[in-house]
């Protein structure tokens, strides 16, 4: 069974100076985890420990902090145009043009850039799987443009075919996560070719690659990018990088196509701490191993000792891990609820409609045990 969105389009009559598009007024917003304060606040506690959003649990990169605190004299001042010194620094990361790299104010920039760009409103549509980030919703409904939804197999694999099913002349934007949110599984490489040689030639296949410096070696498109010219590669410095609160995204895309996001980026999107800490934490090998190194073998271990307690555990290739509470012992909601008390917060997954599933991010070693006692303790394992 597959999933289409209504656009809201249609003509609109408007008879007040407070009526909005159809697409706003029917719009639900972007629904982010819950804060610190917020659960310190509801539960009256003194600790609160927070592995919900897939932020780096080694925080910023002394490196970037030490690079922000160099450029705050210069905060009076506008970035300079088109971030060159990052574009610059990224390209030569990936051994690519810089005319190819696109910089943003966070993926969801680049991601909203793209269908107003890509798709018209009312005749094209996109594609994505379901569940997917909330973010390929949201703007695809402020658009005004169709999404369609592919569901995953039942066990959160990717199903292409069923994807292509959905796909006509009338799809310019194909969008594909790998490591997914919120399951942790990898699309091969392989797949990802071949999806992308079947679709129409005026149809464009968005990989967000958010979460691949956590994967095992080799899985990235980076390496095919030279043979396969309808395809965009999007990363992030939220994640390996500890960078979620600057808001810096970024793109490998045609360089045809960058130069039009170029155009039509909001002015000075990307702020000058955000770029400086970017260059540094680019440039700071040490803190991208460490970062790897915490995620991975946290990454094992909870993976592990969820899977002793009986509980259902998607395998997962990223900072992440999704399970589900064994049968019998509690609810997915009620153990979210009982962690919260106790002053865990993971994510609860009913956004994804995912009700009876849970995902928790992989913290430091102390946090990661913390959250395993409390599972012993819960479901009694």
């Amino acid at each position: 069974m597959t999933e289409q969105m209504d656009t809201g389009q249609g003509k609109a009559s408007f008879t007040s100076c407070t009526d909005v598009r159809p697409e706003v007024a029917e719009f639900e917003a972007y629904e982010p985890g819950l804060s610190m304060e917020e659960i310190r606040l509801r539960y009256g506690l003194n600790r609160v420990i927070k592995l919900a959003s897939n932020e780096n649990s080694l925080g910023v990169p002394p490196s970037a902090r030490k690079a922000m605190l160099a450029a705050l004299d210069r905060s009076f001042r506008y970035p300079q145009a088109g971030n060159p010194r990052l574009v610059r620094a990224l390209a030569a990361r990936y051994h690519v043009g810089p005319e190819r790299i696109f910089v943003g104010n966070g993926s969801d920039e680049v991601i909203d850039l793209l269908f107003r760009v890509r798709a018209v409103p009312g005749v094209h549509n996109a594609v994505a799987f379901s569940p997917c980030f909330g973010l390929y919703v949201t703007q695809a409904k402020m658009a005004g443009v169709e999404l369609r939804r592919a569901p995953l197999k039942d066990d959160f694999d990717f199903d292409f075919a069923a994807m292509l099913k959905l796909v006509d002349e009338n799809t310019t934007l194909v969008f594909v996560t790998s490591p997914d949110n919120p399951s942790g599984r990898l699309a091969s490489p392989e797949l990802l070719e071949e999806l992308s040689g079947a679709l129409p030639s005026s149809c464009l296949l968005v990989v967000d690659e958010a979460y691949m410096e956590f994967a095992d070696e080799g899985q990235s498109l980076l390496s095919r990018l030279e043979r396969l010219p309808n395809v965009v590669l999007m990363r992030t410095f939220s994640k390996i990088y500890g960078l979620a609160g600057l808001r810096i995204g970024y793109a490998i895309l045609p360089a045809v196509l960058a130069d039009y996001l170029w155009r039509v980026r909001l002015p000075f999107s990307l702020n000058v701490l955000a770029e400086e800490a970017a260059l540094a934490a680019l440039a700071d090998d040490e803190f991208r191993r460490e970062s790897l190194r915490v995620a991975r073998e946290g990454r094992e271990l909870i993976s592990r000792e969820l899977r002793d307690m009986g509980c259902t555990v998607i395998p997962s290739q990223s900072n992440f891990v999704m399970f589900s509470p064994p049968a019998g012992t509690v609810s997915a909601k009620d153990l979210h609820t009982r962690l919260l008390e106790r002053g865990m917060i993971i994510r609860g997954l009913g956004a994804y409609r995912l009700p009876d599933w849970l995902r928790v991010t992989v913290g430091q070693e102390e946090e990661n045990l913390f959250f395993i006692s409390l599972c012993r303790e819960i479901l009694g394992a």
